[in-house]
C-alpha cells in the first residue's frame, strides 16, 4: 500500500499520466478521430480505385472511337439510340418480376 501511495505522489508519473489520459481522449487528434480518419482514408481509396479503373476504361472507348467509324457508329446505337432513317429502334427493359 506503501509503495502505491509513493507512486501516486510522484510528480513525473502524475505528469506522464494526465498526457496520455489527455492525448487518449481530449485531444483534436484522440484515438476515435483517429480511427475516424483511417476508415475515411479507407472509402476515399476506394473510390479512387473505382474511378481510376473507370478512366482507363473511357479512355479506352474514346481510343476506339477516334480510330474506326464502325465503333463510331455501334457506340452511337447502343448508347444513344441514334438509327437511320429508314429504321425503327425498339428499346426493350428488363424488370425483375414483382413478387
Amino acid at each position: 500500500m506503501n509503495r502505491f501511495l509513493e507512486l501516486l505522489r510522484n510528480k513525473y508519473l502524475l505528469s506522464i499520466a494526465a498526457f496520455v489520459v489527455w492525448m487518449l481522449f481530449f485531444d483534436k487528434n484522440d484515438v476515435i478521430a483517429q480511427y475516424e480518419y483511417r476508415s475515411q482514408v479507407s472509402k476515399l481509396q476506394e473510390e479512387k480505385d473505382f474511378y481510376v479503373k473507370e478512366i482507363a476504361k473511357v479512355k479506352k472507348d474514346l481510343n476506339e472511337l477516334n480510330t474506326d467509324l464502325n465503333t463510331a457508329e455501334k457506340f452511337a446505337r447502343e448508347k444513344y439510340f441514334m438509327k437511320k432513317d429508314n429504321e425503327d429502334v425498339f428499346v426493350i427493359i428488363n424488370e425483375a418480376p414483382k413478387d
